[in-house]
């Protein structure tokens, strides 16, 4: 029996949506739109570059949405090992200190308040993931397609870090003020350089907690892109085990 182009324009459509996304399973109501809007045009003719373009977007723009809601719920860093921001290694010989002089308490906080920090700073990355991806040429989307399996977490690193860096860092220096986490480091810092033969360590805690914000968001989306390139069929729908069925 022979199976009509715009049969395979359509499969190719829904297999490029899903190598690409960064997300864990992808709508299946824009893939549902995808097929019906080839049915509605009689699927004779395939789908040419730019139609193709256009989903490859929104599935980009699903995925990365999806990555950032699970970062910035509550414990999105602090309950995530892979993630969760710890302690500069500036900090670990001050932090060790203050344990031992009965300071454990205030040292965890320190971290708990850096990672609701990084937590409420990735709601951001939202607007300007979408900006990134409205501004992708038809080269940008293959050349993710076509790419390795980070592919698409490369081109958003590549694009969106500095604007990212600059948005992160004035929501995570309110977020520490709001915490007192400037206050409870400097009184921390200030009993730890009352201690002989120790010295004030230097840190740059907004830049250290805005890189490592950055850091675990891009990890949580290289992760989610691995994991719908090497093994789709194991997160689709009924409907997508069916278009797979028939490749």
């Amino acid at each position: 029996m022979t199976t009509p182009r715009g049969h395979y324009s359509v499969l190719f459509c829904v297999l490029a949506l899903l190598a690409v996304t960064g997300c864990a399973s992808l709508d299946p109501a824009l893939i549902e739109d995808i097929l019906g809007s080839a049915a509605a045009s009689g699927s004779q003719a395939p789908l040419d570059e730019a139609t193709v373009g256009k989903g490859l977007k929104e599935a980009l723009r699903v995925g990365t949405r999806r990555a950032v809601e699970r970062v910035s719920q509550p414990d999105g860093y602090l309950a995530n090992e892979v993630i969760r921001i710890r302690l500069p290694n500036e900090l670990e010989d001050m932090a060790t200190a203050l344990r031992t002089l009965g300071f454990s308490r205030q040292v965890e906080n320190l971290e708990v308040a850096m990672n609701r920090a990084a937590e409420r700073a990735a709601k951001e990355a939202v607007d300007v993931f979408v900006g990134a991806i409205t501004s992708m040429t038809l080269g940008d989307v293959w050349g993710i397609f076509r790419g390795h399996d980070t592919a698409a977490t490369e081109y958003f690193k590549q694009r969106t870090t500095a604007t990212l860096s600059r948005r992160f860092q004035p929501i995570i220096e309110d977020k520490m003020n709001q915490v007192g986490l400037y206050r409870e480091y400097e009184r921390l810092a200030g009993v730890y350089n009352t201690l002989p033969f120790v010295r004030r360590p230097a840190v740059d805690l907004d830049s250290y907690l805005t890189d490592k914000a950055l850091d675990g968001l891009f990890k949580e989306l290289a992760k989610e892109e691995r994991k719908i390139r090497e093994d789709p069929i194991a997160r689709t729908t009924e409907l997508l085990r069916k278009v797979f069925g028939s490749r």
